[in-house]
């Protein structure tokens, strides 16, 4: 069974409109113009609507209400599931559907299970989305909180759109912060001697660098003091970087998110890959000298003004590894590639693109997308340090004080692109005030309900059995509808690389079930209406958690 109900109602009543343009002898087949079948926003009038009257009017040479009311009159119905149709101010035609159409979404939804609303719109494409990619110096904040929920709920939307998925973490470990590391450690190592050792000026003062210094002077005691120079700056560097590196892994993975490929910048130095995007954009002609300075010409892309690529003092800017890095990303062959980058770098994304096209490459293929920035508060107040540690609140902090399941959740809630405010007192309530709660209970809820169906012995059937007529309440048919919605939702979350639409999907269908079971009883005295009913809910269980796993919530059965 094709999972996607709605999509196959959809081209039933496309057909059956279509056939009846026909059979009214409006226009041939091959002649028919594209028209649009879709919901009204407005309940009242009816399931679907279309347009296609108004589009045939210079073809049939009649007014749309004509054409509207000669497709009414050949419409077969029946075969459509259309219960009435009727003509709506200039020439839309306002269908009502028989309901009965909805009862296959709990077969659909039940005999896919864990797949349900999986759709293959991505399959062949690769796409690799780039996310996180802080500097390995220090803990995971709150930005790189909120770009790694919505950067891990978009790979699992498009792996779920059909796409091949690569997850990918750029290390910035080759810069003059790195640097900075490297000698922070070694004047801490040197003071947890008893040496008298100055920090650098931009150097690294928290606590953990401390603790990497006193974990040297135990496993190597003063032997590092007796390295070259060259050697102990290395050995410093590839300490904390590792040691760093350890520390955002383990966050990362706490918080239920995983890379496929961590690209080191320090390798695309080591692989001649910089001079080599260096050359090739001199080979453009779009490269040129001034003032002792080397400049890529970005203005004629697009960007509001050139920009240099290699300083007077012959060291390279930011800008010239990030061309050399992605520059790599179009030579692995990807459909698209999409960046989650935070909203300090909004005006980067013009001349990266710029020098993308200048090296040929098509610049549609890769996406920016911004991650803006969280502010948190409690108690009606908005916080900037950590009541715990007195320092700024970092991505373990909030962990450790909300909880994983809400944040996923509510940092997915809304647009990348819009500012969030984070109210910890909300994210940690038992109330339906709490959204993340709201959804959560109702899988919880339904998970009771089967239990106590257990408890009264009622033995399930197989779906196959089940007489789904038995389903009538209008609350039961809004639930059968917004089932059948999940592979629309996931296709329109992937096109819009937006896992907030899921979020917004999830917590309508929890809301209706709450209404639902409200109003209704499962377990009743009729047994073939009870066998429906938990079908019913089986799919809509199903369903809550195949969409929480999408956003990397988890899906209790007891709260």
């Amino acid at each position: 069974m094709n999972a996607n109900v709605l999509e196959n109602m959809y081209e039933q009543v496309k057909a059956a409109i279509t056939d009846a343009a026909v059979a009214a002898g409006l226009a041939a087949r091959e002649e028919l113009p594209a028209f649009v079948l879709e919901v009204p926003k407005d309940k009242s009038h009816g399931d679907l609507a279309t347009n296609a009257a108004m589009q045939l009017t210079k073809l049939a040479k009649k007014n749309p209400r004509q054409i509207a009311e000669a497709i009414i009159a050949h419409l077969d119905t029946k075969q459509a599931s259309i219960q009435s149709a009727e003509i709506a101010g200039p020439g839309f035609i306002n269908f009502r559907m028989d309901n009965s159409y909805l009862y296959p979404v709990v077969s659909a939804a039940l005999e896919a299970g864990d797949n349900y609303g999986r759709i293959a719109e991505g399959s062949g494409k690769r796409v690799q989305v780039e996310f996180v990619s802080a500097n390995p110096t220090g803990s995971l904040h709150l930005g790189h909180a909120r770009g790694a929920a919505v950067g891990d709920s978009l790979c699992n939307v498009l792996d779920f759109a059909g796409y091949e998925v690569t997850r990918e973490y750029y290390i910035n470990d080759a810069g003059k912060q790195v640097e900075n590391l490297a000698v922070s450690i070694e004047a801490r190592y040197r003071q947890a001697l008893g040496q008298a050792a100055e920090m650098p000026e931009d150097g690294y003062y928290g606590e953990d660098i401390i603790g990497f210094a006193k974990l040297l002077v135990e496993q190597e005691g003063d032997k590092l003091l007796a390295l070259s120079d060259k050697e102990r700056y290395t050995f410093f560097r590839e300490f904390g970087l590792e040691r760093e590196l350890e520390k955002i892994k383990r966050d990362l993975g706490r918080f239920r998110v995983g890379f496929d490929v961590w690209y080191s910048e320090t390798a695309l130095y080591e692989s001649g890959q910089v001079e080599q995007g260096l050359e090739a954009l001199k080979a453009t002609g779009h490269v040129y000298e001034e003032e002792g300075a080397t400049w890529l010409n970005t203005m004629e892309f697009g960007d509001d003004k050139n920009r240099v690529l290699v300083k007077n003092d012959g060291s390279y800017t930011y800008l010239t590894p990030d061309i050399a890095y992605h520059r790599n990303k179009y030579g692995r062959g990807f459909d698209q590639m999409i960046n989650i980058w935070g909203a300090d770098h909004h005006g980067y994304i013009p001349r990266v693109k710029a020098a993308m096209e200048a090296l040929g490459n098509d610049p549609k293929k890769l996406t920016v997308l911004i991650a803006q920035m969280v502010s948190l508060f409690q108690n009606g107040e908005k916080m900037k340090m950590s009541k715990r540690t007195g320092k700024a609140v970092t991505m373990q902090d909030l962990m450790d004080e909300v909880g994983i399941d809400a944040i996923r959740y509510f940092f997915s809630m809304r647009s990348m692109d819009s500012h969030l405010d984070f109210d910890m007192d909300l994210a940690i309530s038992t109330s339906n005030e709490n959204p993340v709660f709201y959804v959560q209970y109702a899988h919880a809820r339904i998970c009771s309900i089967f239990r106590q169906a257990e408890e009264q012995g009622v033995v399930l059937k197989k779906t196959s059995e089940i007489d789904f007529t038995k389903l009538t309440a209008d609350t039961e048919f809004d639930l059968l509808r917004k089932i059948g919605e999940l592979p629309q939702e996931v296709s329109e979350a992937a096109a819009q690389y937006a896992p907030h639409r899921l979020i917004r999907y999830v917590y309508d269908l929890a809301s209706q079930f709450h209404s639902y079971y409200r109003a209704e009883r499962v377990i009743t005295e009729d047994s073939e209406q009870t066998q429906a009913r938990l079908a019913l809910l089986g799919a809509l269980r199903l369903t809550i958690a195949n969409v929480l796993r999408l956003v990397g919530v988890s899906a209790p059965d007891r709260m």
